[in-house]
């Protein structure tokens, strides 16, 4: 998981966030302390790697609000919702609001630190998938109309001389372009080219996201 990665604990009671904060560093993860949800929203400011683990019952912000919250504000990263055992409507109210998990308490520690790992797992895995499709969005964006216009039929699986007569250009043209596009994209098959078309939403019939 990234260097970066922090596992950021939300909850108003200080007896919970001590004894988290020991057993997390106790496993080596860097852990950050928060005693509102209000206190988080005030100082990260920006989307933060790592994980939130935060209770679902807690003065003035509750954890559903709080889900919301980082909602609206576009934060992606994952959150373990803790809760009683007579919370669990409101547990999966917090995954229908985009919690990845909840965990009842009391809960085993190893039981706990499990569902914190993958949870940085999940975020590892979604960053780079989100850097991976930002990287060749950017791709995209550099090709002419022209060269556009060949990605597109080649998505939809068009040989070079159909996608000549559609364009009104020669086969030897598109040849040309291809091979432009090929370069542009960092491209070393026709089939790399095409997952990474599908990967920022190009479709068959001009219908992605295209310059």
């Amino acid at each position: 998981m990234p260097s970066e990665a922090i596992v950021h604990v939300v909850d108003d009671d200080l007896a919970v966030r001590q004894s988290l904060s020991f057993l997390l560093a106790s496993d080596g993860l860097p852990v950050r302390l928060h005693e509102s949800a209000s206190a988080f929203l005030d100082s990260v400011k920006t989307a933060p790697d790592g994980c939130i683990v935060t209770d679902v019952r807690m003065p003035g912000i509750d954890g559903i609000e709080f889900l919301r919250r980082l909602k609206s504000r576009g934060f992606t990263l994952p959150v373990i919702v803790m809760t009683g055992h007579a919370d669990v409507p409101l547990a999966v109210q917090a995954m229908k609001e985009g919690a990845l998990d909840f965990i009842e308490k009391p809960f085993d520690d190893d039981l706990f630190l499990a569902a914190v790992r993958a949870a940085l797992k999940h975020h590892e895995k979604h960053a780079h998938h989100d850097a991976q499709t930002a990287e060749v969005k950017a791709r995209v964006q550099a090709l002419s109309e022209r060269e556009s216009q060949v990605l597109e039929g080649l998505v939809a699986g068009k040989a070079n001389k159909v996608i000549a007569y559609d364009l009104g250009i020669s086969p030897r043209t598109v040849e040309i372009y291809r091979a432009n596009v090929m370069t542009k994209m960092q491209a070393s098959s026709l089939s790399e080219l095409v997952r990474m078309a599908l990967l920022v939403g190009i479709r068959p019939g001009g219908s992605g996201e295209t310059p």
